[in-house]
């Protein structure tokens, strides 16, 4: 019988762990599972990461607002089924915090969150976080279907757009201050690139 974890420490970094063990987890730091591996999550994002993140929120909003798709911000659980296996929480592998995250099928969404991939996923680079966004987030948002994945650099001031295309993700060009994002799968999801950088 599972037992309730309240410090994180009585877990073995190099175990594997479901979305079963996840809900039995009272500690105070924020962690993801990604493919039943646990990764801590940063204790609270910088001024600018909130920045970034409020700014996009108020771009991604304008063009959701009263439609039949729903904007989500960090913390929201989107959990990630292994699909070989049934959807019981036992085979929930991966639950991940996106910054922010578009779902227009409503059907995917419970109280929990997010059960099945979002639509839209935004991350913001942190000195602490990059590699797991560009490389393990990467894979597995491509893996699991989201239709469009958007990396954010505060550091580089850019914005890198990945678009899902026969189970691939296909990089279009960086977007620097001076460009305008236009999203690929939402086309009226359009803004110039240097309101998200305070310019």
């Amino acid at each position: 019988m599972s037992t309730v974890v309240t410090n994180i420490n009585q877990l073995d970094p190099k175990g594997n762990y479901t979305y079963a063990d996840y809900l039995l987890w009272q500690f105070s730091e924020r962690v993801e599972l990604i493919k039943g591996k646990i990764f801590k999550m940063s204790p609270a994002p910088s001024r600018t990461h909130q920045d970034i993140s409020w700014a996009l929120a108020r771009q991604i909003d304008k063009v959701f607002h009263k439609t039949s798709c729903r904007m989500y911000a960090a913390p929201f659980d989107v959990r990630l089924v292994n699909y070989k296996n049934s959807t019981l929480d036992s085979q929930i592998i991966s639950v991940i915090q996106p910054d922010l995250c578009v779902i227009c099928d409503l059907d995917k969404l419970d109280e929990k969150g997010c059960l099945g991939s979002p639509d839209l996923i935004v991350e913001i680079l942190s000195p602490g976080n990059s590699n797991k966004e560009m490389d393990l987030k990467f894979d597995l948002y491509q893996e699991n279907g989201v239709k469009e994945y958007w990396i954010v650099n505060p550091m580089q001031k850019t914005i890198f757009i990945y678009v899902l295309e026969n189970n691939k993700y296909i990089g279009l060009k960086p977007l620097t201050e001076s460009n305008t994002l236009e999203s690929v799968v939402f086309p009226k999801l359009k803004f110039r690139v240097k309101q998200i950088f305070g310019v």
